[in-house]
């Protein structure tokens, strides 16, 4: 009897924790951002496009920022047209999280980088460090959250931030 309590209880505990636990995506989460950065890097929109959800929703960096799939790629396209020479992610490092209940229930990574931006009309670049928050649904980027210090790249540019008034 002892030797069947022995096989029976580690069986039981492998097959209930099978049951019970949703399968660790983490691995393939992260390659997906990775290919995503690299996409960016590229300027490879159909690979951007092929990444991100046809629900796809980007928000930030500022308060109200809020765009689609279409409109991100749009975006992309038009700011590596007229604005940006080169984007390189330095520094950039990834971690895959799962959120088991709530508002933000879900497959999440956070990229945090340091990014080079080397403008088309600037002589020298812009820094700027980081942070955004993917979520991610069956195989795709189906929201995403970036943050970073748009007055410090403005101010990097040579602009200077002044109110209205003492203009």
């Amino acid at each position: 009897m002892n030797m069947m309590k022995t096989l029976l209880v580690p069986l039981t505990i492998v097959l209930m924790a099978g049951c019970t636990t949703k399968p660790d995506n983490h691995a393939k989460n992260l390659e997906l951002i990775g290919n995503y950065v690299k996409a960016v890097e590229n300027l490879d929109y159909d690979a951007m496009a092929a990444y991100l959800a046809d629900d796809y929703i980007g928000i930030g960096p500022s308060v109200g920022d809020t765009i689609s799939k279409a409109g991100a790629i749009a975006n992309w396209m038009e700011f590596t047209t007229n604005l940006y020479e080169s984007i390189h992610y330095e520094r950039s490092r990834n971690i895959a999280a799962s959120i088991p209940d709530g508002d933000n229930e879900g497959e999440w990574v956070s990229n945090w980088a340091e990014l080079t931006i080397r403008y088309k009309w600037q002589p020298g670049t812009v820094t700027i460090f980081a942070n955004t928050l993917y979520q991610i649904e069956n195989g795709k980027i189906k929201k995403s959250y970036t943050i970073y210090n748009e007055a410090d790249a403005l101010r990097q540019l040579g602009f200077s931030i002044v109110k209205r008034e003492q203009l």
